[in-house]
């Protein structure tokens, strides 16, 4: 998986939390190169983020997300040096739709045919660039008037999942549609996809890792993949909050409610025969869930019949709790260490943060910085390829 594309992120502060950060570590994991950019911002700068969920009120709810760190600087962008664009949702629209550099950034996209995706409120910077006039779009329901009066062909978003293509302009309505988002991106962007036909099941708990959860989950998903999250005492369609944890310069993580998670499937009678591979995300969840006999079991089952397992942070509490790393080489979040040394593991010191390992079938990472490289590992143990024409 070369890199054979690059593309650029049009990032702002109060962008929604997943709608920057799983097509970032997606499209990395798939082999293309992502340059994220923020106005008046420089390379190693941060922009704060946002949580919104949606908990059955009229609108959705905010909170604080993760600080997303930029890789690049805006003035420096050479438009013609990217396949394409991606414009995340949130509340920084709002103000980069006034931007002039913004704007002419974006016409330059769009006048080229080069694909652009932009999601939930990045259809604001698409209305100000005149980019989607005569074209068909959806965009989160309040942008209809908005998106109308710039012209466009407004489809209503009639599920929170939808997503629209016409030409080079893929547009959706909220996260809950990346999976068919960063496919239909990928696609556009000459990706081909093989191997995708695969069920992956997740161990999920409550206050498991925002990120932890959702970009593996999604990511597999954009792939063509089955994918399944269970959590103990709960059945599809029960939800699971989760935990944003963050490196601000403290002696540890920060911590913060992150979205809750949407379970699909009942996690009592679930058959591990039935998948191919398993996902242990971190956060709180392994904690408890290392207490947990059935959860044990199902670990041993996959570990014991050869299948993929790829565990991250402190999912491998879990892995130590089942006996399952005894003369494996694994890493973890670094406080996990003593689990996995007591476990009978070898410890594979996680430097840089990002960095992930692979012994035999077992893929385990520290921390969410290296979801590229971790589902890029498990991808690799499926037979999952991305090729690019």
């Amino acid at each position: 998986m070369a890199n054979s594309r690059t593309i650029l992120i049009l990032c702002g502060d109060y962008m929604e939390d997943y709608e920057v950060m799983v097509p970032f570590q997606a499209l990395q994991a798939f082999g293309v190169s992502v340059h994220t950019v923020c106005p008046g911002k420089k390379a190693g700068d941060s922009c704060p983020t946002a949580v919104h969920d949606f908990c059955g009120h009229q609108t959705y709810s905010e909170s604080r997300g993760h600080n997303f760190t930029l890789n690049a600087t805006f003035d420096e962008v050479d438009f013609t040096k990217y396949d394409g664009l991606v414009i995340p949702g949130g509340r920084a629209p709002e103000y980069l739709a006034l931007n002039a550099s913004v704007v002419e950034l974006v016409k330059k996209f769009s006048s080229s045919g080069k694909p652009i995706a932009s999601i939930c409120h990045g259809q604001l910077i698409l209305a100000a660039a005149d980019a989607v006039k005569g074209r068909s779009c959806t965009a989160y329901a309040t942008l209809g008037p908005a998106l109308i009066a710039a012209g466009a062909k407004w489809v209503e978003p009639v599920t929170p999942g939808i997503c629209v293509t016409d030409g080079s302009l893929i547009t959706a309505a909220t996260y809950e549609g990346h999976p068919d988002f960063i496919q239909l991106f990928l696609m556009a962007l000459g990706g081909i996809t093989s191997g995708g036909d695969k069920r992956i099941l997740f161990l999920c708990g409550d206050y498991m890792e925002d990120y932890e959860v959702k970009v593996p989950f999604q990511s597999l998903r954009a792939l063509g993949c089955e994918v399944d999250a269970v959590c103990p005492g709960k059945k599809a369609g029960d939800r699971c909050p989760t935990a944003i944890h963050d490196f601000e310069g403290d002696q540890t993580y920060s911590e913060k409610p992150g979205h809750t998670f949407g379970l699909t499937a009942d996690f009592d009678g679930i058959d591990s025969s039935s998948y191919d591979a398993l996902v242990i995300p971190g956060g709180r969840a392994p904690e408890y869930l290392a207490l947990n006999k059935r959860v044990l079991e199902i670990a041993k089952e996959f570990m014991d019949s050869g299948k993929p397992v790829a565990s991250i942070c402190h999912g491998q509490q879990i892995l130590a709790a089942a006996g399952l790393l005894k003369g494996r080489k694994c890493t973890a979040y670094p406080a996990v260490k003593l689990n996995v040394v007591l476990g009978g593991g070898t410890w594979l010191e996680p430097d840089p943060i990002h960095r992930c390992f692979t012994d035999g079938n077992l893929v385990t990472g520290a921390a969410w910085p290296g979801h590229p490289e971790f589902v890029s590992q498990l991808m690799a143990l499926l037979g999952i390829h991305v090729f690019f024409m």
